[in-house]
């Protein structure tokens, strides 16, 4: 098969290229490289207004003129690719809002690509509008909505996930939905919110290339290492602050028994070089599942603080605290779960050692990319 996978800001969309291409397939991977995190991709769809003078420039311009530069720029680049952009089997956006130009723009390069392609598939994997509605409604206990839920005097940092309820971007909602052959879930988070959606063709886990990922087996003969690795425009939804919070209270307690690193906004390469050493990563607070950072760390036997609510338990039929920590928005909570492990290193070496097992049995990429294939040809 011939793929174009559309999107990329987390390295799902290349693990399963690597997976695919194992298999005999030929992926083009089209994405922005996500700024900071500056992902590999086959053709690079991004806008040129990233220092920030020339983002005044674009934002006074669409003052005066309503029209978004930016955006503009990645229509008229995929136009540019367009014969690049053809003749495939199969296409899938990594979400609703792939690209990032603007909804109406959006629908006219899927128009295109529906034009010249054959399937679309839609991953249900960061924001969209099918889960901003269920975290709006108050259905999870907790979500990276509740710090605006709580306080919604926030809303300025919430402008990126609120646009999903916007008009706009519910009809770029329908149009895909009316178009594509279903919706893929990656994770816990987005696969609850689906259930029972007529579109909803069930959760495929993400998939992790063990094959280049290094397990690193966990030693320890002094300081318990702990890493807190911060994406600094993602902070507040993460729950960042409550790692912070904790962390303080460890360093006090624990004194030189432990050695603490926190990092902000890394690029990709950069980050998982930096935590290589660590006993213990922190992730985020506000997941019932775990994303890719938390997936790579477990490859890697990293005891991680990370999304393992009850429903992810049962989905995989695993035990709480045996594969990693469950993370709530609780200091305390935090607090006594990190003494634990300082206080019975043990633990982490068991636990390290279930991560590593557990990633390579639900998410090896190659096993991924085969229940891709399966859903794309069936559906």
């Amino acid at each position: 098969m011939n793929i174009l996978l559309v999107g990329e800001y987390s390295r799902l969309h290349n693990s399963l290229k690597e997976g695919l291409e194992a298999l005999g397939h030929q992926v083009t991977l089209v994405a922005s490289g996500d700024h900071f995190k500056n992902f590999p991709v086959d053709l690079k769809i991004d806008h040129s207004f990233h220092h920030p003078l020339l983002k005044k420039l674009k934002v006074g311009f669409f003052k005066f003129t309503s029209i978004d530069l930016g955006a503009f720029e990645i229509y008229l680049k995929v136009r540019w690719f367009s014969k690049k952009l053809r003749g495939f089997d199969v296409v899938q956006l990594i979400n609703e809002f792939s690209l990032k130009s603007t909804p109406n723009l959006e629908m006219e390069i899927l128009k295109q690509l529906l034009k010249n392609n054959g399937k679309l598939y839609l991953l249900s994997c960061g924001i969209d509008h099918q889960c901003m509605s269920y975290m709006m409604d108050g259905k999870f206990k907790y979500s990276v909505m509740s710090p605006y839920l709580k306080d919604p005097s926030l809303k300025p940092l919430y402008k990126f996930q609120l646009q999903y309820l916007n008009d706009d971007f519910k009809k770029l909602h329908d149009f895909i939905y009316k178009n594509a052959q279903g919706v893929i879930a990656t994770d816990m988070d987005y696969h609850i919110p689906l259930l029972g959606h007529k579109s909803y063709l069930g959760l495929i886990p993400n998939p992790i290339n063990t094959d280049v990922i290094d397990y690193i087996p966990m030693e320890i003969s002094g300081k318990i290492k702990i890493f807190h690795g911060i994406n600094t425009a993602a902070s507040m939804k993460k729950g960042n602050d409550y790692f912070n919070q904790a962390l303080k209270i460890i360093a006090i307690k624990y004194g030189d028994t432990v050695e603490i690193t926190t990092t902000h906004s890394l690029p990709y390469a950069q980050y998982i070089k930096v935590y290589n050493d660590c006993h213990i990563l922190l992730d985020q607070v506000y997941s019932y599942d775990q994303g890719y950072n938390a997936l790579e760390a477990m490859a890697k036997g990293k005891v991680v603080f990370s999304g393992a609510e009850q429903e992810w338990l049962d989905y995989y039929e695993v035990e709480e605290d045996t594969i990693l920590i469950n993370a709530l928005p609780e200091v305390d909570y935090l607090v006594k779960k990190l003494s634990w492990l300082i206080e019975h290193p043990e633990k982490i070496l068991e636990i390290s050692k279930n991560a590593l097992e557990f990633v390579e049995r639900e998410h090896y990429y190659k096993t991924i990319a085969k229940k891709y294939l399966d859903t794309w040809i069936n559906n």
